[in-house]
């Protein structure tokens, strides 16, 4: 009994070593570093937000509110949010 107690608990121990080595060696950098990100002139950042997979830029462009969404790993726009007043 104590042996088949002892091959479970290994077993458990080797299940997670393997599960933490994944993810240590299988991070491909997900952070972009020096890169740049352009905005149209005259633009005012007014916040950001930044999640596992994307990217959130809140701005104020002639007055008006606008929200673009990037991927985080590319830093390519996936989206973009207009605000505006009803008439």
């Amino acid at each position: 009994m104590m042996v088949i107690s002892a091959l479970t608990t290994l077993l458990a121990i080797t299940a997670i070593v393997v599960v933490i080595g994944y993810r240590v060696y299988n991070t491909r950098g997900g952070a972009v570093s020096d890169s740049t990100l352009l905005l149209p002139k005259g633009a005012r950042v007014l916040s950001t937000l930044a999640t596992a997979t994307a990217i959130s830029v809140t701005l104020e462009i002639d007055g008006k509110t606008e929200v673009r969404i990037y991927d985080r790993k590319t830093l390519q726009q996936t989206g973009r949010l207009h605000f505006g007043a009803e008439p």
